[in-house]
């Protein structure tokens, strides 16, 4: 029988985040677990759009692609900006396209 190595346990204590941290991860990494929410993310790290333009350039259902953006705005991930009735969204920062570009990488590889 192995006894622990508790020197090392507890350097990964230390590393171990808040539980609320992990829930928000988990939130972040959902959003990436489906396929028309990541084509929406690509198309709006290239430009802003309008639902009707995603609408189009992927081929969907406003209300498909309505519903997907919606779940990207409750998560922070994108924002958005009125002109009269037409709303524009784009991505909120940076940091989602650099994690997006990593996995891309990492399953070219």
């Amino acid at each position: 029988m192995k006894l622990i190595d508790a020197e090392q346990v507890e350097r990964c204590r230390e590393q171990m985040l808040k539980e609320s941290e992990y829930d928000d991860l988990s939130i972040i990494f959902n959003m990436f677990s489906d396929s028309t929410r990541l084509k929406i993310m690509n198309a709006l790290f290239t430009h802003e759009l309008c639902v009707t333009d995603l609408s189009y350039l992927l081929e969907m259902s406003t209300s498909a692609v309505s519903h997907q953006l919606a779940s990207l705005k409750k998560t922070k991930l994108v924002r958005t900006r009125k002109i009269g009735k037409q709303v524009y969204y784009s991505m909120a920062d940076e940091h989602i396209e650099n994690i997006y570009k990593m996995a891309l990488e990492h399953i070219r590889e």
